[in-house]
This record gives C-alpha cells, structure tokens and sequence, in this order.
C-alpha cells in the first residue's frame, strides 16, 4: 500500500505527514487490499480540511472531513474510513452457510 499526503494551498510538514500515514497505517489492520491511499490536506477560510481517495479492489472510495484542527479533522477522518471500509468489506464478504462452513472446515 502507498500513501500519499498532499497540500492544497498548505505546507504538508514532516510532522503532519509523518501523523497522517500512522494513522492510516491502523486502517490496513482493518482492510488489507488497499492499493493506493491519497490523502489531501487544506485550509478553507477559518475550516482545516482532509480529504482520503482509496483505491480499493477495483473500487474508488472517497471522504473528507473538517475540523477547526488538522490534527482533529485527521481523527475525524480516520473514524469515517473505518466506517467506510467496514460497510464495503461487509459487501465484498460472501455470507453463504455452505460456502463459509466448507472453507472454515476444510
């Protein structure tokens, strides 16, 4: 998986990036077929602003989040892709008896 921080109209510091990728790290626990991770820091007026772009199995999976903190809107941020990656893996997760109790069991 390759993460990609990024600036609109601010400087990304070494700190914020290095805090965006380890927090984007824990969602790999979560879901391992991430391909690519784009992540797109900015400031709208008095509002800071992270957007998330997953690429995921074939799928784009898209977010963002704003808080009056990059830090916070961050946070804010990771708790929506883990609820977005969650309803996906529940969709992409087959749920048939048979075929679930064959492999459990095999």
């Amino acid at each position: 998986m390759q993460i990609n921080v990024k600036g609109h109209q601010v400087e990304v510091t070494p700190a914020l990036r290095d805090y965006a990728a380890g927090k984007f790290e824990r969602v790999t626990r979560l879901f391992d077929q991430l391909h690519d991770v784009t992540i797109v820091l900015g400031i709208e007026k008095l509002l800071h602003k992270a957007e998330i772009t997953l690429a995921v199995s074939g799928k784009t999976l898209h977010a963002d989040a704003t808080a009056a903190d990059m830090y916070a809107a961050i946070d804010v941020l990771v708790d929506k892709v883990e609820a977005l990656l969650r309803k996906h893996k529940e969709k992409v997760t087959d749920h048939r008896a048979e075929t679930v109790r064959a492999a459990r069991y095999s």
